[in-house]
């Protein structure tokens, strides 16, 4: 079967490509991307390149011609991404796709505070809504993003949340590809709903011990308020709808939407998930070494 990754050549889809490369003939894999030339190296092993803009639906049929099944990427606009994302699942139907996973997020329901949570449930329906069969694989904040807050903690002895006793299950954005390619590769997964999770649900006191150890000075928690929260990464010379959107997630994981822990990873790739102290030790580790 001739597979499609959408988004290929950002930091997900390139490590998705990677792994099905490893699995399948090159000429049945399909990369999806608006900037075509940043994949020479993939076209150059036999991977099938096309360009593809989810704001050009009336080219995006041809992008997904000849595929059955495909990775959807969620986009990055949080502001245009569910139209876009109804373009892709509609081309996707007209060129005969018959599977399409999609990268979601834990419990995409309407109480899920989290700011990107609307996007994911509106394109979960409209796969839903679609004909195609689906999966969807729902994935929890990437580990790796924690890096420079656990150094940031570390720097200033302090984790400052208002994120109460909630906590995450991190995973590893190396995880969430292999589970994504697993499922592309695999027959059997039609229909599910995967929490593609760490292996821990961290809470902040867990996060400031990581920091004690690793940078070998104590840090503490600082409990504040949502609007203190953003009031702070607003005077550090953020703007204000990114820490906004980043308190979501804090309010999210308060309210227990981003704590719960699965073998989705294990189950899919045959390894255990990694955690988040082997994320940050590694990259220390890489820092030093540079």
């Amino acid at each position: 079967m001739t597979v499609a990754v959408t988004g290929a050549s950002g930091h997900l889809g390139r490590m998705v490509a990677d792994l099905v490369l490893e699995r399948l003939d090159p000429a049945e894999v399909v990369l999806l991307t608006r900037t075509p030339e940043a994949l020479g190296a993939y076209a150059e092993r036999g991977a099938v390149v096309r360009h593809a803009d989810f704001d050009e639906p009336d080219r995006l049929v041809d992008a997904f011609f000849g595929v059955g099944r495909a990775l959807l990427i969620s986009a990055i606009d949080l502001e245009r991404r569910a139209e876009q994302h109804r373009a892709a699942v509609e081309a996707a139907v007209a060129a005969g796709v018959g599977h399409m996973l999609y990268t979601s997020v834990p419990e995409p329901d309407e109480a899920n505070p989290a700011v990107v949570t609307p996007s994911h449930r509106a394109t979960e329906q409209a796969l839903r809504d679609s004909g195609l069969a689906w999966t969807f694989l729902r994935n929890n904040l990437y580990a790796e993003y924690q890096v420079p807050v656990v150094e940031q903690a570390i720097a200033s002895g302090q984790v400052v949340t208002s994120a109460g006793e909630g906590r995450i299950a991190y995973v590893s954005r190396d995880d969430c590809a292999a589970a994504a390619a697993a499922v592309l590769v695999q027959d059997g997964h039609e229909g599910q709903a995967y929490d593609v999770t760490g292996p821990d649900p961290i809470g902040p006191h867990d996060l400031a011990a990581l920091a004690t150890e690793v940078g070998g000075r104590p840090v503490e928690v600082v409990p504040v308020d949502d609007e203190a929260l953003v009031a702070g990464m607003v005077a550090a010379g953020m703007p204000e709808p990114r820490a906004r959107a980043l308190t979501s997630f804090a309010v999210a994981a308060r309210e227990g939407f981003l704590g719960k822990v699965s073998r989705a990873v294990e189950e899919l790739t045959g390894r255990p998930p990694r955690s988040l102290r082997e994320i940050v030790v590694s990259s220390r580790e890489g820092s030093s070494a540079g």
